[in-house]
């Protein structure tokens, strides 16, 4: 594919068993407002984000990844989209149509490779937002989304040649070789990353803050409010950007982050970073180690959702 008909992440859509509780978490330590929540599910909204939601949960026996979403430009885009995958014998979910999810829209699901259901849209209404003010210690807007992956190669291979993705950085480890790829739609260093892992499962979403001060503010609100940590803060080599990791109540990972690099596509050449070398994990100095607990702690439960289309 040589055109990017993908323009930016949308929301990730996680099913929990104990969505009360999820919920809880997510609106009152951090810092995401409920709206169009129904019987079993939740709608959360970033306030500086123009997308409907950037993060819906379900309730489910089983705790999986129901969705990751992404935007087109037009419908034109989204059934081009559609026509390519299903030439290429790609498992489509749904054909494109009016979607039924808040602020409407048009567009349609897949199965990646591993059986991840991925929805590509355009058309949605913008929510009404605003702008963060300084010292508001809460999510801009959904940063990213980190996937685990025993075939990481394959997975790289799908969303390069099927959806326009593009390679920004490697990160590898001299015993174990290439372990994590991040993949940009736009000129954000990454809004997909790749990571090595003994199963298919979420490695982490990641949120934005305002800057600086705001990041740091809301990683010692939720030190404060005994959320655990499990790594930061600190700044990543690869995309530039600060990292705090925490478990939220199912034992996902999710991270305050602010000032992923923006790069320049027409002169950006990817790297190849060795993270054994403490820098690239950690530009300041100022995290704990990445070390066996934080890398067991990322690889999470097993997707049970695999090659399983969520309710609509």
């Amino acid at each position: 594919m040589t055109d990017h008909l993908i323009t930016h992440l949308r929301h990730v859509d996680l099913a929990v068993p104990d969505l009360a509780r999820q919920r809880s978490f997510f609106t009152e330590a951090w810092g995401l407002t409920a709206e169009h929540s129904d019987t079993g599910i939740a709608f959360l909204a970033a306030e500086g984000s123009p997308e409907q939601y950037v993060v819906r949960l379900r309730q489910a026996v089983d705790k999986r990844i129901d969705l990751i979403a992404f935007g087109a430009a037009t419908a034109a885009d989204v059934d081009a989209l559609a026509a390519r995958l299903a030439i290429d014998g790609v498992q489509l979910v749904s054909e494109p149509g009016t979607l039924q999810s808040p602020g409407g829209g048009y567009g349609f699901r897949f199965f990646d490779n591993e059986g991840r259901t991925i929805e590509i849209s355009a058309d949605v209404a913008i929510r009404k937002h605003r702008e963060i003010e300084a010292g508001e210690s809460i999510p801009v807007r959904l940063s990213h989304v980190v996937v685990n992956s025993p075939k990481p190669e394959a997975t790289r291979a799908f969303y390069e040649r099927h959806l326009g993705f593009r390679l920004s950085d490697v990160l590898m480890h001299p015993r174990m070789g290439e372990m994590m790829w991040f993949m940009r739609i736009n000129a954000w260093h990454h809004s997909l990353a790749i990571a090595r892992g003994p199963h298919p499962s979420l490695h982490h979403a990641s949120f934005e803050m305002r800057g600086l001060d705001e990041y740091m503010r809301g990683t010692g609100r939720l030190l404060r409010a005994g959320v655990e940590k499990i790594w930061g803060p600190g700044r990543h080599l690869a995309g530039n950007n600060t990292f705090s990791y925490f478990l939220d109540p199912h034992g996902n990972t999710v991270e305050y982050t602010t000032e992923l690099e923006l790069i320049d596509e027409d002169t950006w050449h990817p790297h190849l970073y060795d993270f054994s070398q403490p820098e690239v994990s950690d530009q300041w100095g100022t995290a704990n180690a990445m070390n066996e607990f934080v890398a067991q702690r990322s690889f999470n439960d097993p997707d049970k959702g695999l090659f399983v289309a969520p309710p609509v």
